[in-house]
């Protein structure tokens, strides 16, 4: 699970595909919202941009 803004979502597929072997789902979290999780702020790959997808 990787959880990153617009600029590193295609660093975050890459990354999933290459642990997994399989293409993930991404879920834009300003359009989800979970009801036991709340995703961090920022971007796990810059800690500056929004936290915006989440690769699954």
């Amino acid at each position: 699970m990787h959880i990153v803004c617009k600029d590193h979502l295609e660093i975050a597929i890459d990354m999933f595909v290459d642990e997994y072997e399989d293409a993930p789902d991404i879920i834009d979290l300003q359009k989800v919202q979970f009801k036991d999780w709340q995703p961090p702020a920022h971007c796990e790959r810059c800690a500056e941009g929004e936290a915006r997808f989440l690769v699954v």
